[in-house]
């Protein structure tokens, strides 16, 4: 099995050092889809409603193979303006 490296970007790019062994396309793209959403739960923006997270993989010659984008877009509805949360003391 080949290995790949599955980088990370999300306004900085987050570099994979150690890689994954994949048997091909379909494990590869598995990987990302399990991989890129549990990597953005816990980082999106709390002061913000728009975030993309990118997936760059990699083969072992560091020639990028796949994409994938993960993208958080928030909106609000409605008359009422959004609550701004105010700066605790």
């Amino acid at each position: 099995m080949a290995r790949y490296f599955f980088d990370v970007h999300n306004s900085t790019l987050m570099r994979d050092t150690e890689g994954s062994e994949c048997a091909g396309f379909e494990e590869i793209r598995r990987e990302a889809m399990l991989m890129l959403p549990a990597f953005a739960k816990d980082k999106i923006p709390k002061d913000g409603d728009r975030q993309a997270f990118t997936m760059l993989v990699r083969n072992e010659a560091h020639v990028t193979v796949y994409t994938a984008t993960l993208t958080f877009a928030g909106l609000w509805l409605g008359e009422d303006v959004p609550p701004i949360d105010e700066p605790s003391d």
